[in-house]
């Protein structure tokens, strides 16, 4: 697996900037830069600040196929989710858009 490659991904997935992601890792822009720069892969404890940033597990990032396991919080997300009804899902979405 080419990890800079999936991180890239995942941001274009966000449609993130590499700004973005090293404000919501706590990592310095130029440590998230100098990964595609210099083509670097990032050391495991740099990794594993850039999946909190996405919020998302290590597991997660290596997973090989769509079926990843979730997080307590992605869990508790999902069952509240399930409780709305189709208008507080437009307005959440609506919401989430708005922060990207």
């Amino acid at each position: 697996m080419d990890v800079n490659e999936k991180i890239r991904h995942l941001l274009d997935e966000r449609e993130w900037s590499e700004y973005r992601l090293a404000k919501a890792a706590g990592l310095s822009q130029s440590t998230i830069s100098n990964l595609f720069i210099r083509n670097t892969v990032p050391s495991v404890a740099t990794l594993q600040s850039i999946c909190e940033g996405f919020g998302i597990t290590l597991a997660q990032f290596f997973s090989a196929n769509n079926t990843v396991e979730l997080t307590d919080e992605q869990i508790r997300f999902f069952s509240k989710w399930s409780a709305l009804t189709k208008e507080q899902k437009i307005l959440i979405n609506n919401l989430i858009d708005t922060m990207r």
